[in-house]
C-alpha cells in the first residue's frame, strides 16, 4: 500500500479522496441488484478507511464517474475494465492510460488498445503510447 500512497503523492495527491465504484447497478440496492457490495466492496472499503485511507463506497457506478470530474474525489476505483474505461476514454481517448495495481511489477498500457486494425496504415496515434511510458517510468522512481 505504501507505494500507492507514495504514487498518489507523487502526481499531486497526497492523501486522496477515493470513492469505489459498486459491481452492480445502482451498487447494488442494498441486495437487490446482487451482494457483491454487501459481501466484498463495502468490507474492503471498510478496512481502507481502518487503515486511515480517506474512501468511500461502494458508490453507484452510473454517477460516481461524474461526481469524481466534478471534484467531490480525487479518483475511482473501477471494478472492471470497461466500467473504469468509459469515462476515461470518453474525457481523454488519445491521451488515457491504464494503470493496474496490485502486481508484483508496475502495468502502464496506452488506454485505446492494440489497434491491430490500423497497424501500419498511418492512422495511429502515439499520445496514449508515450504517456504510458512516462507514467511507468515515474512510477519506477518512487
Amino acid at each position: 500500500m505504501a507505494w500507492r500512497i507514495a504514487f498518489c503523492a507523487g502526481v499531486g495527491y497526497p492523501r486522496p479522496r477515493i470513492a469505489v465504484a459498486g459491481v452492480n447497478p445502482h451498487a447494488g440496492e442494498n441486495g437487490l441488484f446482487g451482494d457483491e457490495e454487501i459481501r466484498i466492496v463495502a468490507p474492503a472499503v471498510a478496512a481502507m478507511r481502518a487503515k486511515g485511507v480517506e474512501v468511500t463506497g461502494p458508490c453507484p457506478p452510473d454517477t460516481v464517474f461524474m461526481q469524481c470530474h466534478e471534484g467531490m474525489y480525487d479518483m475511482v476505483v473501477a471494478m472492471y475494465h470497461d466500467q473504469g474505461h468509459i469515462p476515461l476514454k470518453l474525457l481523454g481517448f488519445y491521451d488515457g492510460v491504464n494503470i493496474t495495481a496490485g502486481l508484483p511489477f508496475i502495468r502502464t498500457s496506452a488506454d485505446h488498445g492494440t489497434a491491430f486494425d490500423i497497424a501500419w496504415t498511418g492512422k495511429a496515434k502515439s499520445e496514449s503510447m508515450a504517456t504510458s511510458i512516462e507514467l511507468a517510468m515515474h512510477i519506477a522512481q518512487e
